[in-house]
């Protein structure tokens, strides 16, 4: 298996001191994907990013590189290569210049950098540039150049630092899309750092959910948002409506909790681990899991009917933003508020603020874990 994998992490560990910054981190990652960490500030990523490039030395475990461990390894002699937030371009050299000095570095001939300068810059659907000026391009432009000044080297890793971070959105959610499309055609290995979910999300085919130095869960975008084993990861990936409560009874791998603001609602387990009547839980359930009616005003809280959880409430704000268009519905009996999706069939454009709303989701779309001191902080957070 290791020589389909272009990087490996085992059981890596960085200390300053008495803090622990990367906490017996393991990966593998195979050859040619997009591999994203994703966490918070402050959680370890790029402490670990740091290890891989060479700049730092883990305290304990092992990196290893195309079969070869990278102990000892300073950053020049291992292959690979890292685009920062800032691209770091420089401002004195045309395209052409910035791209292949790692080349001249190199002392390659001027003749062999010109044939790969412009390879690359046929790989990154920039071919006329390389006679501009850096600041004759716009911002989508310079990160690909920042990206082929790398990919020219013939890294077998590729390593990107928050490298959209300092775009402004709109760019952003355009180069997400143009990133993954360039990974994919050149077929390098990325290893991408990020805080931003939607960046994790769209682009890569796994992502490790990092938290407080270690991994909390390793899987597809897809398996993250629907499947989530931690409290974390539930309510880090993706948006999410959260309540708190205590197990009355359990029925397999479903529980029934009572709020600690009042109702009752019924969930699944989201953990391989048991859950035991009165262990204190936390609740999660998706803005476009709930179906939404219209209704008279109720006071009723929380509560199960006709085999779905169900609460009534009264719209207090309404978040317009296209398809993505939602409503903050406050639970009339408890005063939790609830954010549903709005469907985009029509049928609520005419939705305004004070309006009642019946909710209801099935038990299956609420995931239930066992409250830990991580979910209560990030709760709390």
């Amino acid at each position: 298996m290791s020589d389909q994998l272009d990087l490996e992490c085992r059981l890596l560990v960085k200390s300053f001191g008495k803090f622990t910054a990367v906490d017996n981190v393991s990966l593998e990652i195979p050859k040619g994907s997009f591999f994203s960490i994703l966490g918070p500030s402050g959680c370890g990523k790029t402490t670990l990013l740091r290890m891989l490039a060479g700049f730092i030395e883990p305290s304990a475990g092992d990196i290893v590189i195309k079969g070869n461990s990278m102990l000892g390894v300073p950053p020049n002699k291992r292959p690979v290569n890292m685009v920062f937030q800032h691209l770091a371009l420089f401002p004195m050299m045309n395209v052409a210049e910035n791209i292949g000095y790692g080349l001249r570095r190199r002392k390659m001939p001027q003749a062999e950098i010109n044939k790969r300068v412009a390879d690359v810059l046929e790989r990154v659907s920039l071919p006329d540039a390389g006679q501009k000026n850096v600041d004759q391009l716009s911002g989508g432009q310079r990160q690909r150049v920042a990206i082929a000044r790398s990919l020219i080297l013939e890294p077998a890793v590729l390593l990107l630092d928050e490298p959209l971070g300092a775009l402004d959105l709109k760019l952003r959610e355009h180069m997400k899309v143009e990133l993954k499309q360039l990974q994919h055609e050149v077929g390098t290995t990325f290893v991408y750092i990020t805080h931003d979910q939607s960046e994790a999300l769209v682009m890569s085919d796994n992502v490790a959910v990092m938290n407080e130095g270690r991994f909390e869960q390793v899987g597809s975008p897809q398996d993250l948002y629907y499947n989530p084993q931690t409290a974390f990861v539930a309510g880090f990936v993706g948006d999410t409506n959260r309540w708190s409560g205590r197990i009355e009874s359990v029925n397999g791998d479903q529980a029934m909790v009572t709020l600690d603001d009042g109702g009752v609602i019924a969930a699944q387990s989201g953990t391989n681990s048991a859950m035991g009547i009165g262990d204190q839980v936390e609740l999660f359930v998706r803005p476009e899991a709930i179906t939404i009616e219209r209704s008279a005003a109720s006071q009723n809280g929380a509560h199960i009917e006709d085999g779905r959880n169900t609460l009534s409430g009264v719209v207090e704000n309404l978040l317009f933003d296209g398809a993505n268009s939602r409503a903050q519905v406050r639970d009339q009996t408890t005063g939790h508020q609830v954010t549903v999706s709005l469907p985009q069939t029509g049928a609520f454009s005419d939705l305004q603020s004070g309006e009642s709303l019946r909710l209801s989701w099935s038990v299956e779309k609420a995931r239930s874990y066992v409250a830990s001191t991580t979910a209560k902080k990030d709760q709390a957070a």
